[in-house]
């Protein structure tokens, strides 16, 4: 079932974001398993945003089409069962190529609902 505040979600997605980009602000190496409690946190970050997409379904692709969110509901579901098998490549792939463009499309969605809340 959809969530009845996208707002709230997407700004889930966006804080979210902006915690990751804190996390990894220093080396690749901190997310790459030098640094453990980095990539837990980023991986708890990405699980976020995966579940945030999840309960935007529906609705998201509407707001926000540019965006994967298939794929980035199914990060999650790598997470949470493969959490074994991650590999922290794919994890650093996603930090460094692929967030910035979901957190600009989500501040666009954002905007968007915004002004038409008003």
């Amino acid at each position: 079932m959809p969530s009845d505040k996208p707002i709230l979600r997407l700004e889930d997605i966006v804080e979210n974001i902006d915690r990751i980009e804190r996390y990894t602000k220093v080396t690749r190496l901190r997310v790459s398993g030098s640094d453990l409690q980095c990539r837990d946190a980023v991986e708890r970050c990405l699980l976020r945003i995966s579940e945030a997409a999840r309960k935007l379904q529906g609705v998201i692709e509407s707001l926000a089409p540019s965006q994967p969110w298939s794929d980035i509901r199914a990060v999650g579901n790598v997470l949470r069962h493969e959490y074994d098998d991650v590999d922290p490549a794919i994890i650093w792939h996603i930090v460094t190529n692929d967030l910035q463009p979901l957190k600009q499309a989500v501040r666009d969605a954002l905007q968007r609902l915004r002004a038409g809340a008003s």
